[in-house]
């Protein structure tokens, strides 16, 4: 008889709760797919007497995570504890120098550590299994890594974070700020205490790190990625962009250019009749676009137990059965050094919303500026202004670019608050045809 795989998980909050729930309740079908039993033998976390819905008396339990990674009762570490220091770090070193194999959810982590710890892995002979890292319970790290091997992948992008793909879609569906949206989400549990990390891009930023390290065959590098959030885009902007036939996003994208490799994050116009614009609420989306096969794009939840818990459980399941592919699909020191290409030498359409004092030739003078850096407009809009203007307050002003480049719409902008005719920062928003 096969002996069963046996599992440690340091973290029981959402995910290790889900992955768990999974483990114990579909054991028979689990144990079919990956041709041994996979039990759960130990778990660490820092409250032991909270219900958390699951029958843990049959499980060791460990205070310390990382005496847990070092343990001889386990065969697998699974680590859902998050953070891109100790004691996640500490514990998962320590379970790959054990010659255990590691599943995490970490993308923090291996967003900082992940090319050391893909040479750790390697070294040791063991899998380091990072599924459930990005976008949930959507298989797009396999998918890189394993089913588009065959391919050159030329470009990554999506909606990578659900609690800014939520706010976003109810701020344009009922007209709210983006701070009442955020109080709500708040109460529903989609978004944290503190909602920095989400709402400000990082976290996208580190899913899209480890993406295009995938993708390019890169070091992991989440420093060499422009990072704007989503608080400073106003019902405004939803609305232009209605008119427009566009939709907001948070989007990460990551491209091969000329320059290298461009890596941002940053609110995005896209099409209406896109893709991506179709998907709305707490869900997240990848599209990848690959020679020969073209574009594909993956769909689903990017969080919770649920999802999230089924990734985990793939990535042991992938253990069990013996297949062992590199960490981020190629040996860790074949990676390559990034070369990162500025977001100044980024090309594309732009929005950009001026608040312009009602003077004589502040128009003129707006135009004159995007024409000296030859930057061609598409279209200009004048919203709510004419009681405003006829008042002597300032009017909002929308531009609408053709395709040019970002250091020339800085230059712009820089020139044309030196001339005064603007009050405040103006909003800017990069389009995607």
């Amino acid at each position: 008889m096969v002996e069963a795989l046996r599992i440690g998980i340091a973290g029981l909050g959402t995910v290790g709760i889900g992955a768990l729930k999974i483990l114990t309740t579909r054991k028979t079908e689990l144990a079919l797919a990956a041709g041994r039993p996979i039990e759960v033998v130990a778990v660490c976390a820092r409250d032991r007497g909270r219900d958390r819905g699951v029958d843990l008396s049959h499980v060791a339990w460990f205070d310390d995570p990382v005496a847990l990674a070092a343990s001889p009762a386990i065969d697998v570490f699974v680590e859902l504890m998050g953070g891109s220091g100790d004691p996640a770090k500490t514990a998962v070193k320590t379970a790959l120098k054990s010659r255990k194999p590691v599943v995490t959810a970490n993308k923090a982590l291996l967003a900082k550590e992940g090319a050391r710890l893909a040479r750790l892995a390697e070294k040791k002979g063991v899998a380091l299994g990072f599924e459930p890292a990005a976008a949930g319970g959507i298989p797009v790290i396999k998918a890189l890594r394993e089913s588009l091997a065959a391919n050159r992948v030329q470009r990554v992008s999506g909606i990578m974070n659900g609690t800014c793909n939520y706010i976003l879609s109810r701020m344009e569906a009922e007209g709210l700020t983006f701070a009442e949206c955020l109080k709500d989400a708040q109460r529903l549990g989609y978004a944290e205490a503190d909602p920095t990390f989400d709402v400000e891009g990082f976290d996208t930023a580190h899913k899209l790190a480890l993406l295009t390290s995938l993708a390019f065959g890169t070091e992991v590098d989440s420093d060499s990625i422009y990072v704007e959030g989503i608080s400073n885009v106003t019902p405004l902007d939803l609305r232009m962009a209605d008119e427009l036939g566009f939709r907001i996003k948070l989007l990460g994208v990551a491209e091969r250019t000329a320059q290298g490799v461009e890596q941002r994050v940053h609110p995005t116009m896209v099409p209406k009749t896109s893709q991506l614009a179709q998907v709305m609420g707490v869900l997240n989306a990848v599209s990848v676009v690959a020679d020969p096969v073209g574009e594909l794009t993956f769909v689903g939840p990017g969080a919770g137990g649920g999802a999230t818990g089924s990734a985990v459980v793939a990535d042991i399941v992938d253990i069990a059965r013996g297949i062992s592919v590199s960490v981020f699909g190629r040996p860790a020191d074949a990676l390559e050094k990034l070369v990162r290409a500025p977001i100044r030498r980024h090309e594309g359409g732009y929005y950009i919303r001026l608040q312009v004092k009602d003077k004589p030739g502040a128009a003129a003078a707006i135009a004159t500026r995007m024409a000296e850096r030859s930057i061609s407009l598409e279209s200009i809009l004048q919203k709510g202004g004419r009681d405003r203007a006829a008042s002597g307050q300032s009017v909002p002003v929308v531009l609408i670019t053709y395709a040019t480049s970002e250091s020339a719409i800085r230059s712009a902008l820089a020139r044309i608050a030196d001339d005064g005719v603007v009050e405040g920062d103006p909003q800017v928003i990069r389009i995607e045809r």
